[in-house]
């Protein structure tokens, strides 16, 4: 049997399908691009994850931050293996509003030892006034290797 390459998309996008919670499954998370320690999510933006304020919510976003850094480290290793979230520290710096269509999401694996893993996530959204995407967030990760 053939074993897809780790940064496969469809190995990816299987995985999104397989691996996470129902509920992280209705984020609807698309894999854009991927290499080995890094995967690029597009998050779209839908009323479901939109709250009061007219923006995508925090929760969503520290989840799609936290789905692609499992998708990045997965990247890494060619294969799931089970882990945990030890730190997930995000700094939101503008909102994703309900109009934006999708934020970019990007997880890149900074070091992998035998236990831990450290990563960083940048999520960006698209800005009318400027005409280019800037970033809305920024994570930063920690996850044991079990």
């Amino acid at each position: 049997m053939n074993t897809p390459a780790p940064f496969d998309k469809a190995f990816l996008e299987e995985a999104l399908r397989s691996v996470f919670a129902e509920w992280v499954r209705l984020l609807d998370l698309r894999v854009l691009a991927a290499r080995p320690g890094e995967v690029v999510l597009a998050l779209p933006v839908t009323a479901t994850h939109v709250h009061a304020g007219n923006v995508v919510s925090g929760q969503t976003l520290m989840a799609a931050a936290d789905t692609a850094m499992v998708l990045a480290v997965m990247s890494s290793l060619g294969a799931f293996r089970p882990m945990t979230t030890v730190q997930l520290n995000t700094s939101f710096l503008r909102p994703v509003a309900a109009d934006a269509g999708h934020a970019r999401v990007t997880a890149t694996v900074l070091r992998m030892g035998k236990s831990l893993v450290f990563g960083e996530v940048h999520i960006h959204t698209h800005d009318p006034k400027r005409g280019e995407d800037v970033l809305a967030a920024h994570a930063t990760t920690t996850y044991a290797l079990l």
